[in-house]
């Protein structure tokens, strides 16, 4: 499914319920492969942090959470992580500087980009230079579940 698919099942931009997925819904093997792949969660804001981890750990992904796109680089997991859900607007190293950065060093992560703030013409470079998807807050967080879950199926 693409990116615009989900944009159209998900795109009423009314913010859900937290609650978590249900564990009985996934199959033991789905639930087994969840739990190695690790997600980066880049964002200033300290409460949208909590929020997102708190979402994804419940559906038994790991989670890692950094308040800079620079802290995210300099950590050893830009090259491990298998997605990163991150701020578009940020002091410093933006999140589009982050996703061409992560390009020059041939890492091949998916990017999720969140944002309040966010225009057509930001939205529409962010998904030509590879975004998984672009959600202005505040998002449907069942949405997001399901475009995180697409971009580790792929």
């Amino acid at each position: 499914m693409t990116a615009a698919a989900f944009t159209t099942v998900c795109g009423d931009g009314k913010q859900t319920n937290m609650g978590g997925t249900n564990e009985k819904s996934r199959s033991p093997r789905q639930a087994r492969s969840q739990t190695s792949k690790l997600i980066a969660i880049i964002d200033e804001d300290e409460r949208m942090k909590h929020s997102l981890r708190n979402l994804i750990e419940s559906t038994g992904l790991v989670v890692r959470c950094f308040g800079s796109a620079e802290e995210f680089l300099e950590s050893d997991l830009h090259g491990r992580a298998a997605c990163v859900i991150a701020e578009i607007r940020m002091p410093k190293m933006s999140g589009l500087d982050l996703q061409a950065k992560l390009k020059e060093e041939d890492c091949n992560i998916r990017i999720i980009f969140i944002t309040a703030d966010g225009d057509a013409g930001t939205r529409i470079q962010a998904m030509r230079a590879g975004a998984v998807e672009f959600l202005t807050k505040p998002f449907d967080h069942q949405c997001l579940l399901k475009i995180l879950q697409a971009a580790l199926d792929i």
